[in-house]
């Protein structure tokens, strides 16, 4: 590991007007510690979160959740308020790691990890996410890589269970830097890496998430369902977050369903949400799981992906009725 200075906000407040290429935020530290060992990330300097005035915990205010994002997730996953109101995000959560990690990890720092390719994490090897020429995940091990996008130049996936869930309810992201804060839609803040931009956000160095905010809409339900290669500690190797408004004869209306383990980022499944938008989900299920895969395009190890894929959106569009019995 790379030598660097630790420090506080505690120790200093002013820590984060420094914030830049070589001074990294730490907060839960589960995927930034392991970046930092494998020698993926050397700042000079870290800076930890956790002692300073940064928002903890769950607030309702001017009709929405606003999460402090220094909040670990078994408290999101543990707060009854947003089980009833935003309850993809909860189950998302409980999905995602092992109660331990749960237990540190923080849902800022968990939109943000980066992905778990074992190409781009490999110390010893040349990947285009990490400054190489070209991903040899295209045409290497790809079975858990992405199905959407693959014409990109890493086929990467996001990694973020509840990535998945805040983009489908529509979340928000308040990042905070020097000059002042801004608030943006996260599914605006996750993006696919770019040749000048190789990360899968549009965090600046010298900004720090603050807060995710979750509108709570009357008549609103979400489900999240998740599909992994062992039953703990697993990353999705296909997800699907399914929210609507259902009126008082089961009709969906503001339809919204976002995969996750097949893109980049979190994936919006247009052809699928045209598919519900209107009808009842228990008439519209099999119709947005037949469309669930258009314009997918699996890669030479990653084709069990695509009937997965319409399964699992067949399953989210059927527990809307019942958001509480969602398999993950």
């Amino acid at each position: 590991m790379n030598p660097f200075h630790y420090t506080t906000l505690a120790e200093e407040p002013d820590a984060l007007d420094e914030l830049g290429p070589g001074v990294r935020p730490l907060a839960g530290g589960t995927d930034l510690i392991p970046r930092l060992k494998l020698g993926l990330e050397q700042p000079a300097v870290l800076v930890d979160l956790k002692t300073g005035e940064l928002p903890v915990g769950v607030q309702r205010a001017d009709g929405a959740w606003r999460i402090g994002a220094l909040t670990t997730l078994r408290a999101v996953q543990d707060h009854h308020g947003l089980r009833a109101t935003a309850t993809a995000l909860t189950q998302a959560v409980s999905e995602a790691a092992t109660p331990q990690l749960r237990n540190r990890a923080t849902l800022g720092g968990n939109i943000l990890q980066r992905p778990r390719c074992w190409y781009y994490r490999d110390p010893d090897l040349s990947c285009w996410l990490d400054g190489g020429d070209d991903c040899p995940a295209r045409h290497g091990r790809n079975e858990h890589h992405a199905v959407f996008g693959t014409d990109r130049p890493c086929v990467a996936v996001h990694p973020s269970d509840p990535a998945v869930a805040l983009v489908a309810l529509g979340g928000l992201v308040t990042l905070r830097s020097p000059i002042g804060e801004r608030t943006v839609p996260l599914s605006g803040l996750l993006h696919p890496p770019t040749e000048t931009r190789r990360i899968e956000h549009g965090v600046s160095d010298r900004e720090v998430v603050t807060a995710l905010t979750v509108p709570v809409i009357d008549r609103r339900r979400s489900s999240y369902v998740k599909a992994m290669d062992r039953a703990t500690w697993a990353f999705a190797l296909v997800s699907v977050a399914a929210v609507a408004t259902l009126d008082d004869d089961g009709i969906a209306s503001d339809v919204c369903l976002v995969a996750g383990g097949v893109a980049n980022t979190p994936l919006r499944l247009g052809p699928a949400e045209a598919a519900v938008e209107g009808r009842h989900p228990a008439d519209a299920a099999e119709r947005a799981a037949e469309a669930a895969d258009d314009g997918a395009t699996a890669l030479s190890r990653n084709g069990y992906k695509l009937p997965i894929l319409r399964e699992l959106t067949r399953r989210a569009v059927l527990s809307l009725l019942h958001p509480d019995t969602a398999a993950g």
